[in-house]
């Protein structure tokens, strides 16, 4: 059953004046690089797409995405696009759901940044955690696709699809909190006080970590394709985060969806302020459960530890697109309320840390 498009993020809409493409050139660009493009090319831009401004490029005979690095100057290792096709490439040859990439085009000169093309997939991208118009059965049927993917994900040999150098095995979380500081610091807008004191707290409390996969760094329900009618993934989205990690900052981040409050979590897929039971939606401890069976953990220990990290990360993402307003490089209209979620999310991970003995 499919939901209503009335989320501000969902659909497309006319390309925004600052992010128009020269359509003539790109074009020129897809008859050459894309297999099978033929035009006229139609060009609207999606909705969402916080960080990368994201365009539907519709043809008489497919339907291709394209997404693209924003204009302007950008925070290092930001908006690393080329990294995103290079992954998709291995896991799309290796039969994970993700969409079928075409070609990346690092000539600045074409669209005025770097892009990739790859294929659209038909689906549903349902952006309420909640589920809404869906049966309790329909709900637990989905959460449970989703853990089983990312148990797939993890469960893959990197080395052997082709990445073994995308990213550096251990100290993840070292490494990640340091990344997540200097963005933060760098894009501050205002001042909250418990990002300060988690600044000092994390690096001092860090857990070991014991296994490396694929990590893809923001694993949601809105950023996946489901099938229209089956509770079955079709293709992941939105890679941008992904590297070489620990397996546990993915599967707790998908957890911090049951925990965190109102305004703190990963826009509308979180739903830590609704009753998940009475909706039919597995808990922390079953969804848990599941993934460890399906990965062969014994257990997700020291939770509060890791609610109180992903709930900081999100306050540094979220500080880091309210930055962007400021510097006017933020993709979307909505990105302005994204300072007021830094703050609630700050606030929450700091609430986490207390209970993880801070």
């Amino acid at each position: 059953m499919s939901l209503p498009d009335i989320d501000p993020f969902a659909g497309v809409k006319p390309v925004e004046a600052r992010f128009a493409l020269d359509e003539a050139r790109l074009s020129a660009w897809m008859a050459q690089n894309v297999e099978g493009f033929e035009g006229p090319l139609t060009i609207n831009q999606f909705k969402g797409g916080q960080s990368n401004p994201t365009y539907q490029l519709t043809t008489p005979a497919a339907v291709y995405v394209l997404r693209r690095k924003p204009p302007g100057v950008l925070l290092p290792s930001a908006h690393a696009v080329d990294r995103e096709f290079k992954v998709i490439t291995a896991l799309h040859g290796a039969g994970f759901p993700v969409a079928r990439p075409y070609a990346l085009c690092t000539d600045d000169a074409v669209i005025g940044s770097m892009f990739y093309v790859m294929a659209k997939v038909d689906g549903r991208i349902l952006w309420d955690g909640a589920l809404p118009g869906l049966a309790p059965a329909q709900r637990r049927d989905i959460y449970m696709a989703q853990v089983a993917t990312l148990a797939q994900l993890h469960s893959l040999d990197y080395a052997a699809i082709g990445l073994g150098d995308y990213g550096r095995p251990g100290n993840y979380f070292a490494r990640q909190v340091d990344r997540w500081t200097k963005q933060y610091k760098a894009s501050e807008t205002v001042s909250i006080p418990e990002m300060d004191a988690l600044i000092e707290w994390l690096p001092r409390t860090l857990p070991q970590d014991d296994q490396t996969s694929i990590v893809h760094g923001d694993f949601r329900l809105d950023n996946m394709i489901l099938h229209p009618d089956q509770p079955r993934i079709l293709a992941v989205l939105d890679w941008e985060l992904s590297t070489l990690g620990s397996p546990l900052a993915d599967i707790t981040y998908f957890l911090t969806n049951w925990v965190a409050p109102e305004g703190a979590g990963a826009g509308r897929a979180a739903f830590g302020h609704l009753d998940a039971a009475a909706l039919g939606i597995p808990s922390v401890q079953e969804t848990a459960a599941e993934y460890c069976r399906l990965t062969g953990r014994d257990g997700l220990p020291d939770l509060d530890w890791y609610f109180a990290y992903n709930l900081f990360r999100l306050a540094a993402i979220f500080q880091g697109i309210a930055g962007r307003v400021r510097d006017g490089t933020a993709a979307s209209s909505q990105a302005s309320d994204y300072g007021a979620r830094a703050g609630a999310a700050g606030r929450a991970a700091w609430a986490f840390a207390k209970k993880a003995g801070v």
